[in-house]
């Protein structure tokens, strides 16, 4: 039977920091347009993609929470989707995307040859 002592309770050890993304992510270097609402383009660098998101390089600042078209060519074609800005470490933007069709089967389709490329990768 387990104690219910709190002393005894050992705290749960942590390495490094958790990540609980629902797809993986894989770096991506390619130039990214960000078109915010009333502000003129800006464009950067992507950092890394997944299914659900990317992130960029970016100088200029855009408000967390607001709905941006992106644009970026991946190895599948050209990709013109929204996105919310989710989160901004610096000059690093992390940008979620909201929706689903021909852009999003681009996306799932480049992350899928991104997957194999970083497989064939660790396996050399």
């Amino acid at each position: 039977m387990e104690s219910s002592n709190p002393s005894q309770v050992r705290p749960e050890r942590r390495t490094g920091p958790v990540d609980n993304r629902r797809y993986p992510r894989y770096k991506l270097e390619v130039g990214i347009r960000v078109y915010p609402r009333n502000t003129q383009v800006i464009r950067g660098r992507t950092v890394d993609i997944s299914e659900s998101g990317i992130s960029a390089m970016l100088q200029v600042e855009v408000p967390i929470g607001e709905i941006v078209r992106v644009e970026f060519n991946l190895d599948f074609g050209p990709v013109e989707i929204h996105a919310t800005v989710r989160q901004r470490t610096a000059f690093r933007y992390g940008f979620q995307f909201l929706e689903a069709g021909p852009a999003a089967d681009v996306i799932r389709r480049s992350c899928g040859g991104l997957a194999m490329r970083s497989a064939q990768g660790e396996a050399s």
